[in-house]
């Protein structure tokens, strides 16, 4: 029977009902007050998700990548300093892209899975004493691993450099108090926590990042941070270029279920579907890879039994069950496979993914004691009530 896969990857994540009918309903044209008011709701919940007063946000029409870019172009000048510690795929990220414009990039490199040490940080950064910028990475999803923003932020803040943070896959699962952190710009996406299509980013940027920006000579055009103030600053608010519409619609949906029950529930459930994958993992004797388990609220990395590779059982349990997990990524690859357990999710996604994951195990040859992650996870679910 042709069904729905059971996506259990880190994104995009599930998408509920009233998000795809805001979708599908007409489109409201772009340069009027219908897209104002749109403009304005969801900008407006954003600023709340992301606990600012005072910062700009900006909706932009592209993946997060598309976000970090626009920081990068909008803050910086050619040859300037930013620093960026390495732990994973989505930091190196940070690096290519700082690489392409012609900045000066400095990078430590801590091994995959490793949770940043805010004293490490402080000493390496000291080594440079001209950087501008810094580029953090808040869940690093090929990892599972959520870095300390909040230590890492005050760090650079002592050192009078400008915190740049990719909150593409955090923002909405984990904590983070843009204004109470000191952070200067924060890039968002649409697809991830907040369980929207993908296609919005969205930008909060700082009074200092703002004058930071004023000084910023790295070309830019589509992603002109100073556009999209000039156009947000009309009496009905507009996007400078077309926008994605229809995302944006479902967008201002997913950000008010999001509210329905308030941004320290969504967290609180977040935080106890990860302890029930995890419980359950540990249940059939899979081991967890990363650090600060505790705190990774989006993502659990989990490394694969002696004989069987991470890629066999993705591959299987699609095949067989239509679920979907995602494999390694980099050095990880084959070793590791992660499930997804931010955004759209119920107890029940959780038990029936790791259901599908004992069977797809057992069939593949590990000796798995059916139902022992399904009681552990229910045990997690039974508590939290």
């Amino acid at each position: 029977m042709d069904r729905p896969e059971i996506i259990l990857a880190p994104g995009p994540t599930p998408i509920p009902p009233e998000v795809l009918l805001a979708q599908g309903s007409p489109l409201v044209y772009h340069r009027g007050p219908g897209f104002g008011d749109l403009m304005r709701d969801v900008t407006g919940r954003l600023r709340e998700l992301y606990r600012t007063d005072a910062a700009e946000i900006f909706l932009l029409t592209s993946s997060g990548t598309g976000g970090l870019e626009s920081a990068v172009q909008n803050l910086l000048s050619p040859g300037d300093e930013v620093f960026v510690p390495l732990a994973g795929f989505f930091s190196q990220r940070w690096q290519r892209l700082a690489t392409a414009y012609s900045l000066t990039v400095h990078a430590s490199e801590d091994p995959w899975g490793t949770r940043i040490d805010p004293d490490a940080f402080r000493e390496r950064l000291a080594v440079h004493p001209n950087i501008k910028a810094v580029l953090l990475t808040q869940s690093e999803t090929s990892t599972g691993v959520i870095q300390p923003v909040r230590e890492l932020a005050a760090v650079a803040r002592e050192a009078g450099v400008l915190v740049v943070v990719d909150v593409v896959s955090s923002l909405g699962a984990v904590p983070f108090d843009f204004d109470g952190w000191g952070v200067d710009v924060a890039v968002g996406g649409s697809q991830k926590a907040l369980s929207a299509s993908p296609g919005i980013a969205f930008v909060a940027v700082s009074e200092r990042a703002r004058s930071a920006a004023e000084t910023a000579t790295l070309p830019k055009f589509y992603f002109d941070w100073n556009e999209y103030r000039t156009f947000a600053a009309l009496p009905h608010p507009e996007n400078p270029w077309t926008p994605a519409i229809s995302v944006l619609q479902g967008l201002r949906a997913a950000l008010e279920l999001y509210f329905q029950d308030g941004v320290d529930a969504a967290l609180h459930r977040h935080e106890t579907l990860s302890r029930a994958v995890k419980d359950g993992i540990t249940a059939i004797g899979l081991d967890l890879f990363g650090e600060g388990l505790e705190n990774n609220w989006t993502v659990t990395a989990i490394r694969a039994p002696d004989g069987i590779t991470a890629d066999q059982i993705c591959d299987t349990i699609r095949s067989d069950f239509g679920c979907v997990l995602a494999p390694g990524q980099g050095p990880l690859k084959g070793a590791v496979f992660r499930i997804g357990h931010f955004g759209y999710f119920s107890e029940l996604d959780i038990i029936r993914g790791l259901a599908a994951l004992e069977m797809t195990l057992e069939r593949l040859g590990y000796p798995v004691k059916l139902g022992a992650a399904v009681a552990a996870a229910e045990q997690v679910f039974q508590g939290s009530r």
